[in-house]
């Protein structure tokens, strides 16, 4: 695949090292808050700007992507993330300003990913656009855990900054890369708009349009109901089944390797059921949260969780080929744009409910209750969702 279509080659080569940039600088963030301020709450304000303000700020970035000529917005997309983290780096700045400009920089990876998304249709034939999302994921989530173990091998040798300077240092690597794309242009137009109007057309697309409606919708609902796995693993782990931080550890790492190990699997293979791809893939992880919560031992909890990341590996390559092959070219940044939006604040909302459900009843009961209403929901998916031609 890689050495058959070099554009798309220089495509998964810029995010794979902007990928890792990304989780060198998180982890680094996260310990200069925790020793800045020295507190939980601190450290989940950044979570959160990191999280949020991409969500927010999802539909203007999306009309942005079909608006001007991808490869350069990508670029800029990239040298303004190393600005950010160089200011970071070098102005230690308090709480307060740093929280902006982690928003900002979420923003601006957050403006990359429906560009690339997008431009994918592009770079590699129709029928193979299943193989190329799973590279991708391949070369960005099923790397996850990669990032982390490499700060933690920097860390006694380089300071926090140096690690944020590693992080600066990759999204200009990446840039030569991205240079290597074709221009990919936005898709001729009849007439000029402005970005409010293309926002609302891109809105009213998605609610317009059956297939896309119940893609966003139904994603959303099975994030909403299953994200809380985020919160009840670790008092799984410690509590119900009364093993320590490092069994909490594993469990949180199992849907990273199935995540790995799906991409890796799917990139062997070329698929034209990327709607069986996303529904069984999201029956799947759903299934995983129930059964995790079933689960009376740490090893049987872990499979559970590797089950789940399996089922996450085909929903990134099911709703990625999917979208890619039925929304028109024009409107393709919008629609992944306004998805991640829906996607970001449901995951909010499941953190939000997620705790107190957890003190209110057990850890293994909110895992059972959100794993069954999550399959509950890709039922009616899947009832909803219009039939392939």
């Amino acid at each position: 695949m890689l050495r058959a279509h070099p554009a798309f080659r220089a495509l998964w080569v810029a995010r794979l090292v902007s990928f890792l940039g990304d989780s060198l600088g998180l982890v680094a963030l996260i310990l200069y808050v925790a020793e800045r301020a020295g507190t939980g709450a601190a450290v989940g304000l950044l979570l959160l700007a990191g999280d949020l303000v991409p969500s927010a700020a999802g539909p203007f970035v999306g009309a942005l992507a079909d608006r001007v000529r991808r490869r350069r917005l990508m670029v800029f997309c990239e040298l303004a993330q190393g600005l950010v983290v160089l200011a970071i780096a070098f102005g230690e700045p308090p709480l307060l300003v740093l929280l902006p400009l982690v928003g900002l920089r979420a923003t601006l990876s957050a403006t990359f990913q429906p560009a690339a998304r997008s431009a994918l249709p592009e770079l590699v034939p129709d029928d193979e656009l299943e193989r190329a999302n799973a590279y991708l994921g391949f070369g960005t989530w099923g790397l996850d855990a990669v990032g982390p173990l490499l700060a933690a091998a920097l860390l006694p040798f380089l300071d926090v900054r140096g690690v944020l300077l590693v992080d600066a240092a990759s999204f200009v690597v990446s840039v030569p890369f991205l240079l290597r794309l074709p221009a990919l242009g936005p898709a001729p137009r009849e007439e000029r708009t402005t970005v409010r109007t293309d926002v609302l057309e891109g809105l009213r697309f998605v609610w317009r349009e059956r297939l896309v409606r119940v893609v966003v919708l139904g994603f959303a609902a099975v994030v909403l109901c299953t994200a809380i796995d985020d919160v009840a693993l670790v008092f799984l782990a410690t509590d119900t089944l009364g093993a320590g931080e490092t069994a909490a550890s594993l469990l949180y790492a199992g849907s990273g390797l199935g995540l790995l190990v799906g991409f890796l699997l799917l990139a062997r293979r070329t698929s034209s059921a990327p709607r069986l791809l996303l529904l069984a893939g999201l029956a799947l992880s759903s299934a995983g949260n129930a059964f995790t919560g079933l689960s009376g031992v740490v090893a049987l909890a872990l499979g559970m969780q590797v089950l789940r990341g399996l089922g996450i590996a085909l929903v990134e390559v099911g709703h990625n080929a999917l979208l890619q092959r039925e929304v028109p070219a024009h409107l393709r940044g919008r629609a992944f744009a306004n998805l991640y939006t829906a996607l970001g604040l449901a995951a909010g909302l499941a953190y939000v409910v997620g705790g107190p459900l957890v003190d209110a009843t057990s850890p293994a009961t909110a895992l059972v209750v959100s794993g069954t209403l999550g399959v509950a929901a890709v039922g009616v998916m899947w009832w909803r969702l219009p039939r392939s031609p």
